[in-house]
């Protein structure tokens, strides 16, 4: 999800211009700000980023399908707010949860290591006992998720790119996200038991990109989990092929078994797990009040998305989108297609969407119900105003300076946190002023 941080210059140039697939928040990430406002401010919306290959992103090549699809209205917090770094000195971090004592959960991706941090800002020891990960390129440890039955079972879930050898039914080798979970043994030397890797993206691919990776609990009972399509051209195609998970969010039980009312459940030849496809890369997705998926995905040069998600629909990529290859090449012959669902809202130029959420809490009374999604390239905090579901403004904040934000979660007493990507990444906390 980020750097070819396993090639060379020049042949992660190559591999970016034959692939055209990867996205602008695999620039390198800017070194983090000293100091962050703590008035918000709105920018502009229409300030030109460029990607890996130095492109300047243009206008989308297809217009909106409906008035307000993209570049909304300007808006502007009329809440103060302060930052307060929590902690630093995590490597690329992922990912926050909390622990039900106010403690959290914090993921470094390239590390594979998951730590738990204090309000404070203490941190433990790297949690012992998780799998290995693949840490080449966007790949590692990703997301991590503390089960809703933790005070009777200990059970944490976590995402991360599982290396794969051949053998064992499989003809290559190769990587492909996974979702493990196991009992959380706190103590000096924290560690987790009862190790079990509950889903396994099927087919493996030998790629370092795009396997998506948030989880999000459902009050049913069941789990989310967002996949990306892998980027290079042999998984871009399978994005709605329902024999591949590639591209797909998938709906398990906390033991990874499908739910018999899952859409193409008892469906020959598709994966029982599927939920909903067409999908390219989703790093981020949060349950509403009404306890619908919203997720943000990565769209190429151009065309990152905000996704209303419904059981079985089709999201469209790569057959339609609003954004170009890299090159500038064309991708989609339209931005709309019979049978195929369009965004609530996208972005051109992107924004290079990393967690969400959906805010409820009573510190911040004026952003009640706004979806906050971290940008990566966006250098911002987005926050999205919406009215039936539709987006009626838009503010970019910047409570990390300009710094790249990977993760923003709601804390349980109301505050946001946050992190950044790089490799001294902070841990934040905004509160209001």
């Amino acid at each position: 999800m980020r750097l070819c941080l396993s090639l060379s210059s020049l042949a992660c140039a190559l591999f970016l211009s034959l692939t055209g697939t990867a996205h602008a928040q695999d620039a390198a990430p800017t070194a983090p700000a000293v100091t962050a406002p703590t008035v918000p401010a709105a920018t502009p919306l229409a300030t030109p980023i460029t990607s890996p290959r130095g492109a300047v992103a243009s206008a989308s090549p297809f217009p909106p399908a409906f008035p307000g699809q993209t570049n909304g209205p300007v808006v502007v917090s009329q809440t103060s707010y302060k930052v307060t770094q929590i902690a630093n000195g995590f490597n690329y971090p992922w990912a926050i949860a909390f622990l039900p004592d106010g403690r959290m959960l914090v993921t470094e991706k390239p590390t594979g290591r998951l730590y738990i941090v204090t309000q404070e800002g203490v941190k433990s020891a790297p949690v012992a006992g998780l799998p290995p990960v693949d840490g080449r390129g966007q790949g590692g440890l990703m997301d991590v998720e503390v089960g809703p039955d933790y005070a009777q079972s200990r059970y944490i879930y976590w995402s991360y790119y599982e290396p794969r050898e051949a053998g064992n039914g499989r003809d290559t080798a190769g990587n492909g996200l996974a979702v493990a979970r196991g009992k959380l043994v706190d103590g000096p030397q924290p560690r987790v038991d009862a190790l079990q890797i509950i889903f396994r993206m099927k087919p493996t691919l030998d790629s370092t990109l795009h396997a998506g990776g948030r989880i999000v609990f459902h009050p049913d009972g069941t789990l989310f989990v967002t996949l990306g399509e892998r980027s290079i051209l042999p998984g871009r195609v399978q994005a709605r092929q329902l024999n591949s998970h590639f591209g797909k969010i998938v709906r398990i039980f906390p033991d990874g078994t499908p739910p018999s009312n899952n859409p193409f459940y008892n469906q020959a030849g598709a994966r029982p797990e599927i939920f909903s496809l067409g999908h390219r890369n989703i790093l981020a997705a949060a349950l509403d009040s009404r306890g619908r998926l919203w997720e943000a995905e990565m769209g190429p040069l151009g065309g990152d998305e905000l996704n209303l998600v419904e059981r079985g629909k089709d999201y469209g990529w790569p057959t339609i989108g609003y954004g170009t290859e890299y090159s500038g090449a064309p991708i989609h012959q339209s931005g709309q297609g019979p049978g195929m669902e369009q965004p609530v809202y996208f972005w051109n130029p992107v924004v290079s969407p990393s967690g969400m959420t959906i805010y409820s809490g009573d510190l911040f009374p004026e952003w009640r119900g706004n979806i906050f999604i971290g940008a990566l390239s966006g250098h911002a905090l987005v926050r999205l105003v919406m009215e039936n579901d539709r987006v009626v403004g838009e503010e970019r904040l910047k409570p990390a300076g300009n710094g790249r934000v990977r993760e923003v979660v709601q804390g349980p007493e109301g505050a946001l946190y946050l992190l950044t990507d790089d490799p001294n990444g902070r841990l934040l906390k905004m509160t209001p002023q």
